[in-house]
C-alpha cells in the first residue's frame, strides 16, 4: 500500500547524481546503510555516513562488500529499511549475499554505479558492462528488478521507486547507474511529498512465507513474536528446509520467479518519444539515453522519422511493451557501453526488424553524431 509522506525541506537543488541517490534514501526511510568505498561511488557512502547520523539511522563501514551485502539483510530483517552501493568488483563480491537476499525474500536496495571491467578495469570511467550480472550474477533460477537512471533528476525519483518496489515485492532491487549519471550535477526538483510502500505486517502468523495470490509473502521483521526462520536453503512457508523434496522445491523457485514474471505489466516502465510515425528507432537505458535523445532531435530536424524508446526497468525484460512500441518499425539502434548485451534481448524480441547493435568501449559515451550517422546510413542519405 502506497503511504503520502510530506517532505520538510523541498524546491529545486543543484546536486551530484550520487548524492540524490543518497538524498532519496534518505527521504524514503532508509535507516541503515552498510558499505566500503570504491570508485565510483564513494560519494553515496560519504553521503549516508553524515545524512543518517543525522536521521536518527545507523552508517557501518565493512571490511568489504560482502559483509555489507549481509549486513543489510541482516538489518532489514532488524525492521529497518536497509541500502549499500558499490562498484564492479565490490558488487562481484555481493553476488552471493544477494542470493541470499532474493532466496529468503529480504527487501533491500543495492546500487551498482558501473565502471569499466573486468577486475580493477577502469576505475574512474563509465561503461554498461554489467548488465548481465545485474540479471544472472548469483547462482540459481531466479527473477531481479534492475532499474536504470538517465538522469540526476531519476536518480532521485528511481531510488524511491527501488526501495518501493522491493518492498512490494519482497525482494532485494538493483538500481544500476554508471559513472556518468553518478558524478554529474544537475538541477532536480524534490517533491513536497512522496509516496511510500509500506505492507501490513501480521506480527503473530504461523506461516511467515505464505503467499498471497500474487505470489508475494507476508511482511515480517523479528522481534515481532513471529516463530520466524530465516533460511538460506529452499523452505516452505514456515521456513522449514525442503531442498531435499523436489516437488516443493519446484514449487517454491516457481513461486519465487513467478512474484516477478507474473507482475510484469506492473514492473514495465517505458518512456517513449515520436513512435507514432517513426520507422527507425534508438532503444537505450542509462546514461547513453541522453545521446540517443538528442540524435532523434537531430533526424527529426533533417527529416528522418526516428522515434526512441527509454527502458527505465530494464530487468524483468518488457517484451510485450517493446514489442508493442516497436514491432512495425524496420529498423531499431541499440547503444550501449559494453559489447551489445541488451541488444541480445532486443534481437529475441523484435525478430521482423532489423537490429543493429552501437558497441561503446573504453569509458566513452555515444556522441548524438555517432549516432546520427548511422541512421543517414540506413535511410541512404549524405
Amino acid at each position: 500500500m502506497l503511504k503520502q509522506k510530506v517532505i520538510e525541506i523541498h524546491g529545486e537543488k543543484v546536486i551530484q547524481g550520487n548524492e540524490a541517490c543518497s538524498e532519496a534514501a534518505i527521504h524514503v526511510g532508509c535507516k541503515f546503510f552498510a558499505g566500503y568505498p570504491i570508485t565510483p561511488s564513494t560519494e553515496i557512502i560519504e553521503y549516508m555516513s553524515e545524512s543518517l547520523y543525522k536521521n536518527e539511522g545507523m552508517f557501518i563501514q565493512m571490511e568489504d562488500e560482502i559483509s555489507a551485502m549481509c549486513a543489510i539483510l541482516g538489518a532489514r530483517w532488524g525492521g529497518k529499511k536497509s541500502m549499500t552501493a558499490t562498484s564492479g568488483p565490490g558488487f562481484t563480491l555481493m553476488q552471493e549475499a544477494l542470493g541470499y537476499g532474493i532466496v529468503t525474500e529480504t527487501p533491500t536496495v543495492v546500487v551498482n554505479v558501473q565502471r569499466g571491467g573486468p577486475a580493477t578495469g577502469q576505475p574512474t570511467f563509465s561503461s554498461q558492462q554489467d548488465v548481465y550480472q545485474a540479471k544472472y550474477g548469483s547462482h540459481g533460477d531466479y527473477e531481479i528488478i534492475c532499474i536504470t537512471p538517465s538522469s540526476v533528476q531519476e536518480m532521485f525519483d528511481f531510488t524511491i521507486k527501488a526501495f518501493n518496489l522491493s518492498e512490494k515485492y519482497r525482494t532485494p532491487v538493483i538500481l544500476l547507474t554508471d559513472e556518468i549519471i553518478g558524478h554529474m550535477r544537475e538541477r532536480i526538483i524534490i517533491p513536497d511529498c512522496i509516496e511510500i510502500e509500506e505492507k501490513e505486517y501480521v506480527k503473530r502468523c504461523e506461516e511467515p512465507f505464505g503467499r498471497d495470490d500474487q505470489h508475494i509473502p507476508h511482511a515480517g521483521n523479528f522481534f515481532e513474536g513471529r516463530n520466524i526462520l530465516v533460511e538460506g536453503q529452499l523452505h516452505d512457508e514456515k521456513g522449514r528446509r525442503i531442498g531435499h523434496i523436489a516437488q516443493k522445491s519446484g514449487e517454491f523457485i516457481r513461486a519465487l520467479t513467478g512474484k516477478i514474471r507474473d507482475n510484469h505489466k506492473d514492473l514495465t516502465d517505458i518512456t517513449y518519444k515520436y513512435l507514432e510515425d517513426a520507422d527507425i528507432a534508438i532503444i537505450a537505458f542509462g546514461s547513453v539515453v541522453r545521446s540517443a535523445e538528442r540524435t532523434v532531435k537531430m533526424a527529426r530536424e533533417y527529416g528522418i522519422k526516428a522515434g526512441l524508446i527509454k527502458v527505465n526497468i530494464i530487468w524483468p525484460f518488457p517484451e510485450d511493451e517493446i514489442y508493442r512500441l516497436a514491432g512495425h518499425i524496420k529498423t531499431v539502434i541499440v547503444p550501449e557501453m559494453n559489447m551489445g548485451k541488451y541488444c541480445l534481448e532486443i534481437e529475441r524480441c523484435l525478430k521482423k526488424s532489423k537490429v543493429i547493435s552501437v558497441p561503446k568501449l573504453g569509458g566513452n559515451i555515444h556522441k548524438p553524431m555517432e549516432l546520427f550517422e548511422i541512421i543517414k546510413k540506413e535511410k541512404n542519405l549524405q
